[in-house]
């Protein structure tokens, strides 16, 4: 078959449309390749830094174990930079695993900061070339006091090993930067032997799973604060209270008996007159001024702080907290005392110590 002229320029015209298009999408297409080998190759760098540490672990890993779990104090996380970030996130793992820690930041050591570290805790300081000035002036001091250095570095010749008890190898062959400049499979590699060091603390340990919830509180918490109050207050017989015209005699054996600190003062109808703390006792004795044959009217606070028993439990919370209380009393829509509300009744008895204990 033979094309005429236009059909032929038609078809020429289309083939360098093509032509451009393929032109257009390849350096797309090869741009797209690049990117993903980049990222693999970043991965796979600091996979290997990691899996290099291995045979890097010895004796030395052993005794760091051994004396966080002799120690009587904390274990004290310093480094700045890059290495300080990964010093915090070592803090955390190791305070919800079980282990006391503390973040010390090297130039805020220098300032007074120094006075949180005592002869009883553990000094682990993080530096992947081991020349932190800031870090190795500490050390002078840390080491008077009493404390056990511990060297994370990648330089065992370094100023930092040197002046440690034991040093942990965190060195990596090469970084993942192009430019060998920003720390990135070497503070990858920190990270990960913070790992190492709070996983076999848990182990030797024998820290448990119901261990764990006892430092992650969050959850039953917050479905604790999302209830309403009168889910969880106290009703009936639980709620301390006496009428105006009682003694304080009368009305201290009634607190003491409630053990919650406080007596409410109520009418006869059960409506809301005022409110007896242990701390308006305790202002009026230092005060010298008699109390026994008073009646409580005359040493009330009147018109205490109070919710309606709907109110969520966390408009409570920060109630308490925005007037340094523990107590409440509560009302329902008729304005008569239908509970009282205290503090640990919010957070859960018994359940959340925040202490760690």
């Amino acid at each position: 078959m033979q094309l005429d002229y236009w059909t032929l320029k038609f078809y020429l015209m289309m083939a360098e449309r093509i032509k451009d298009s393929l032109a257009h999408d390849k350096p797309s297409a090869n741009g797209e390749k690049m990117v993903i080998k980049q990222a693999a190759d970043v991965l796979r760098t600091e996979a290997e830094g990691i899996l290099g540490l291995v045979d890097s672990i010895d004796r030395g890993f052993v005794e760091m174990v051994e004396i966080i779990c002799r120690c009587k104090g904390r274990v004290i996380v310093s480094g700045i930079g890059k290495s300080g970030l990964i010093g915090r996130k070592i803090v955390a793992t190791l305070n919800s695993t079980g282990t006391r820690s503390l973040f010390l930041h090297p130039v805020e050591a220098m300032h007074g900061d120094l006075g949180m570290v005592s002869k009883d805790d553990v000094f682990i300081a993080l530096s992947t070339s081991g020349e932190t000035d800031e870090l190795n002036m500490l050390l002078p001091t840390i080491r008077k006091m009493g404390c056990p250095v511990i060297a994370f570095t990648g330089k065992h010749n370094s100023t930092l090993a040197k002046g440690s008890d034991i040093v942990i190898n965190v060195g990596v062959k090469r970084e993942a930067c192009p430019l060998g400049l920003a720390p990135t499979a070497s503070s990858t590699a920190m990270l990960a032997m913070g790992d190492a060091l709070a996983v076999v603390l848990i182990n030797k340990k024998k820290f448990k799973s119901s261990d764990f919830k006892k430092f992650h509180p969050g959850g039953a918490l917050g479905q604790r604060l999302a209830s309403k109050v009168r889910d969880i207050m106290l009703t009936g017989e639980a709620i301390p209270w006496v009428a105006a015209n009682t003694d304080v005699n009368t009305a201290l054996r009634e607190m003491d008996r409630h053990s919650l600190g406080v007596i409410l003062v109520l009418t006869a109808d059960k409506h809301l007159l005022g409110i007896i703390t242990d701390g308006d006792i305790r202002r009026a004795v230092a005060r010298r001024r008699p109390l026994l044959d008073r009646k409580v009217e005359q040493i009330m606070t009147p018109e205490p702080h109070f919710l309606k028993d709907d109110t969520p439990a966390y408009d409570a919370l920060n109630l308490m907290e925005q007037h340094q209380i523990t107590v409440l009393p509560i009302i329902d829509n008729s304005e008569t005392v239908c509970g009282i509300l205290h503090l640990h009744d919010i957070l859960g008895k018994g359940e959340f110590k925040f202490n760690g204990s």
